[in-house]
């Protein structure tokens, strides 16, 4: 049995802001933005290539305060074009990082060692990490 994860919730301040930072500024899918009940609101949104989507809302998340997620985590197989994407798009991200020595040091240096990071606009921790080869 497979067991896959398809959506991580996100908190945030507010809903528009975040929609607009994940959709336009990450180059994320907008898969759904719901109005459900009393004033909640859930905008589902996807990573270009992703099985796994986001969810940022209002009321949808009441024990997490907006920025308090640390640790999510993208792939790419190009750490350089993806940081270059991120900061023509306006996102404050930081410089290739080298997290220890590439299995594949042969091939690419940086693969799997490789990160960059940037935050959300409510602070929300992320980590971009390259992986161009998978055994």
């Amino acid at each position: 049995m497979n067991w896959t994860l398809e959506v991580v919730v996100v908190p945030v301040s507010d809903v528009d802001r975040a929609k607009a930072f994940y959709s336009q500024q990450l180059g994320f899918t907008v898969d759904h933005d719901t109005r459900v009940g009393d004033g909640a609101r859930v905008v589902q949104l996807t990573p270009p290539g992703s099985g796994c989507s986001i969810v940022v809302g209002a009321g949808v998340v009441p024990d997490m305060p907006p920025g308090s997620l640390k640790g999510l985590q993208l792939v790419v197989p190009d750490i350089h074009r993806a940081r270059a994407q991120l900061v023509e798009r306006g996102v404050e991200v930081s410089e290739v990082q080298v997290m220890g020595e590439s299995p594949n040091v042969e091939k690419d240096p940086l693969d799997n060692v490789g990160f960059v990071f940037f935050e959300d606009p409510d602070g929300n921790g992320w980590a971009v990490q390259q992986i161009s080869a998978r055994g």
